[in-house]
């Protein structure tokens, strides 16, 4: 199988920081897949906080993830910190992709890259819905700075 060509952009707009737990590690003595996941979704919710909602309600409307790509670059281990930095991206009517590199802190190691496809959702009809204006542009705003 061919591996997963991603590019990074040049500025992430946002920052925050995990510790790897003991529950976050496989048999492996690394972190466990489907728990970069739950990282990956911590962040995110970091992320909306950042911009003054929660996931389920941005100006309104919840958000729900459409697809994930994620690229691993090397192992982490229990009692790193990882450095997530995430930016908006490819934005389209309904949503856009929130891009993510994982670093280990002390070292700088990329651990893991990917994107996550976000969908903003009419709580009532449980639909796509267009991304409010409001929201696209603290988006656009957080994409144009570097952190």
């Amino acid at each position: 199988m061919a591996r997963i060509v991603f590019e990074l952009p040049a500025r992430f707009g946002f920052c925050t920081e995990l510790q790897i737990y003991i529950s976050h590690v496989n048999h492996g003595g690394h972190l466990n897949n489907a728990q970069l996941l739950s990282l990956v979704s911590e962040a995110r919710l970091r992320f909306f906080l950042s911009l003054g909602y929660s996931e389920g309600n941005v100006a309104g409307l919840a958000t729900v993830v459409g697809d994930m790509l994620a690229q691993y670059k090397s192992e982490a281990f229990h009692g790193e910190t990882l450095r997530v930095q995430m930016t908006p991206q490819d934005f389209n009517r309904y949503g856009f992709d929130l891009v993510f590199r994982m670093t280990e802190k002390s070292q700088g190691r990329e651990v893991a890259r990917g994107k996550t496809g976000i969908v903003f959702i009419d709580r009532d009809t449980r639909r796509p819905a267009p991304i409010p204006e409001s929201v696209r542009a603290l988006l656009l705003q957080c994409a144009a700075q570097p952190q």
